[in-house]
């Protein structure tokens, strides 16, 4: 009897401490379980860390990146136009005196006379211009009657009243049929010009035939120097016959004593 309650007793405390490393057994089973878990969340949590870390590790560099870009363009600009300002020499260190060129006209001469023909109701007109080379104002001389169609008509059969400035269709150029210009020094320009002046106010008649228009602008080329054809033709025949007979001479000079 009392071997068998050794036994028993024997068997329950097998049985209960079997119980107590069962139960041990377990709780570090479940303490293996929560720490391993623990350390899986802890890994998976420090890769997710990592992950994110890396991201934005990614994120700030672009963005650092494209910070230095947008930064670094405007310095690129400013560099590059502190390039081209450094280039681009500055105008008052290449300035130069500007010399006024002179146009081929007024290189020949300052002045001139323009011996001229135009178309006219009969056979046509001639007359001049004179003036400054540089200036577009002009002066007109030309003989012609003074009046209408009768006074005209008469002037072919007496002497008539005339006038000495410019008529109708001088100046304008789609009436021009011949043209001789010729430059004059300004000492030699005075002179033409006063000796013009003076035709105007000592020509007080025209004729067809003796004191005509031709006639009027030959004694000015005369005085100038130039050969003159006969007045007894028409205007344009007379403006282009002088300029051949001077060799299309563009520059004329006064003798000495005029």
């Amino acid at each position: 009897m009392w071997q068998l309650r050794v036994i028993v007793t024997s068997a329950v405390w097998v049985s209960t401490e079997g119980f107590k490393v069962a139960k041990a057994d377990r709780k570090r089973c479940c303490r293996r379980l929560v720490v391993g878990a623990w350390v899986l969340a802890a890994s998976q949590g420090l890769g997710i860390g990592g992950s994110s870390a890396q991201q934005l590790a990614g994120q700030t560099d672009q963005q650092r990146l494209k910070q230095t870009s947008t930064a670094q363009k405007p310095i690129a600009r400013a560099n590059v136009t502190a390039i081209a300002a450094s280039n681009v020499t500055s105008p008052a260190a290449d300035a130069k005196p500007i010399q006024k060129l002179q146009s081929g006209a007024t290189a020949l001469g300052p002045y001139y006379v323009d011996f001229r023909a135009r178309t006219a109701a009969s056979y046509g007109h001639a007359f001049v211009w004179f003036g400054k080379t540089s200036e577009k104002r002009v002066e007109v001389a030309g003989l012609h009657p003074k009046g209408d169609e009768l006074a005209y008509a008469l002037g072919h059969l007496m002497l008539v009243p005339a006038e000495t400035g410019a008529s109708y269709g001088d100046l304008d150029v789609q009436y021009l049929t011949a043209s001789y210009r010729v430059y004059l020094s300004e000492t030699d320009a005075k002179k033409v010009f006063a000796h013009i002046k003076h035709l105007q106010a000592t020509s007080p008649v025209w004729n067809a035939q003796t004191v005509n228009c031709t006639a009027f602008i030959g004694r000015i080329a005369a005085f100038m120097g130039l050969k003159v054809p006969s007045h007894l033709q028409r205007p344009e025949g007379y403006v282009n016959e002088l300029k051949e007979m001077n060799g299309g001479r563009r520059i004329a000079q006064l003798t000495p004593g005029r």
